[in-house]
């Protein structure tokens, strides 16, 4: 990332040192003011102590610490796939528009036969009946 970039990024994501995950402005806030709110909740309605508002924000950052740290594995794997496989699967994963047409087999569903005919049992033997 480079100096500018870097300077513009939220203090919560500058502070973690955070790689790969890169939360926005709000997502920071949410992250930091947002825990401590949700503890200071808890805490007056006496669900946890007021330790909770100390702790609760430490523990958000380092879950998403964590994440990045998770992600920067997953990256970094992803990378070891050779580029073959890489194409085979963006083939497989590309969307298909339209209609395929289907073909039913009789062996391909085992046990199960498709016809429009009644059975043979229960066929008429003469119209007239």
């Amino acid at each position: 990332m480079s100096v500018d970039e870097e300077r513009y990024r939220p203090l919560y994501a500058r502070l973690l040192g955070l790689r790969f995950v890169n939360p926005g402005g709000v997502l920071c806030f949410l992250f930091f003011e947002g825990a401590i709110a949700l503890a200071v909740l808890l805490a007056l309605a006496e669900l946890v102590s007021w330790w909770a508002v100390l702790v609760l924000p430490v523990v958000v950052a380092a879950m998403v610490k964590l994440n990045d740290m998770v992600a920067a594995v997953v990256v970094r794997s992803a990378a070891l796939v050779p580029e073959q496989e890489r194409d085979r699967f963006r083939r497989q994963m590309e969307p298909v528009v339209g209609r395929a047409r289907v073909e039913w087999i009789s062996h391909s569903v085992p046990g199960v036969v498709i016809s429009a005919d009644p059975p043979p049992s229960q066929r008429r033997a003469n119209p007239s009946d």
